[in-house]
């Protein structure tokens, strides 16, 4: 499932609290965290950094499948989230870091990490200003390694076709417009924000090259999806509704599909690495 292209609250606790709460409960964010650990090759690793780390679920992860010498250092510029992570990950191999993921390469040293690690939420970042970020404190033979969700990459996996329809964001719309007189804003720009070809553009000029770049599949269902959107972040229809009435339309929508009918989501996955110094 995709996250929606949210810019705006993730530095208000109550949507801190509940996301946290979702990525216990749910697989999406452990299954992806382990996926791009396992592509940044972390067996020998010292010094990982969770990029866009939020409430520490991926760092979570990194933590259970890094050797126990290796300390992980997530960033992020939300304090909520990271204060909700700071009382329910309280590891002493892991650093917490209020700041953009514009500014990593201000609160590290060059050459001096292992791998970057960044799930789910690059397509919100100022892109070329990461990737040169990033490559500034990776050492020689270090993995940037990221997802993208489909839509901002313009990609679609194969099993895609076959999951649920209607969507339960449509279900919404539909009940909100019958129901509550909603009327859609027109649809936005539909060409893919970070195609394959841009972020690897963005890649090379900040010296890193591509080593990998997959399509993947990730696999949910119904319940899992309504439970994303109950996060305040997320809450659908956007416009003049308070919370409980979003709530109210997403459990009248919610009623009319089948819990565990499978959700497929796509992500375009990508490892990138700096090039080994020359001898």
């Amino acid at each position: 499932m995709a996250p929606q292209d949210v810019l705006l609250g993730w530095d208000e606790p109550a949507n801190a609290q509940a996301y946290e709460a979702f990525t216990r409960a749910f697989p999406m964010y452990d299954t992806t965290s382990r996926d791009l650990a396992r592509r940044a090759q972390l067996d020998n690793a010292d010094l990982v950094v969770d990029l866009c780390g939020g409430a520490g679920a991926t760092a979570r992860a990194l933590l259970d499948l890094l050797p126990a010498r290796a300390r992980v250092v997530s960033l992020d510029s939300a304090a909520a989230m990271q204060e909700v992570g700071r009382r329910t990950l309280p590891d002493p191999r892991l650093t917490w870091v209020t700041a953009s993921a514009e500014q990593l390469s201000d609160h590290l040293a060059p050459g001096s990490v292992d791998a970057v690690v960044c799930n789910s939420a690059l397509w919100k970042t100022d892109v070329p200003a990461v990737c040169e970020a990033a490559a500034r404190v990776l050492r020689p033979q270090g993995r940037f390694v990221f997802n993208i969700g489909g839509g901002f990459a313009g990609v679609r996996h194969p099993d895609e076709e076959t999951s649920a329809r209607p969507s339960l964001n449509t279900l919404i719309r539909q009940i909100a417009e019958a129901d509550h007189g909603y009327i859609a804003p027109p649809p936005g720009r539909t060409d893919p924000k970070l195609p394959l070809e841009t972020i690897t553009k963005h890649l090379n000029s900040a010296g890193l090259y591509v080593t990998d770049a997959e399509v993947t599949a990730q696999h949910s269902t119904m319940a899992e999806k309504r439970a994303w959107l109950s996060i305040p972040l997320f809450a659908r229809p956007e416009g003049n509704f308070t919370h409980e009435q979003r709530m109210e339309i997403l459990e009248a929508a919610y009623a009319r599909t089948v819990p565990e009918a499978r959700l497929v989501t796509s992500w375009l996955v990508m490892t990138a690495e700096l090039p080994k110094a020359a001898a």
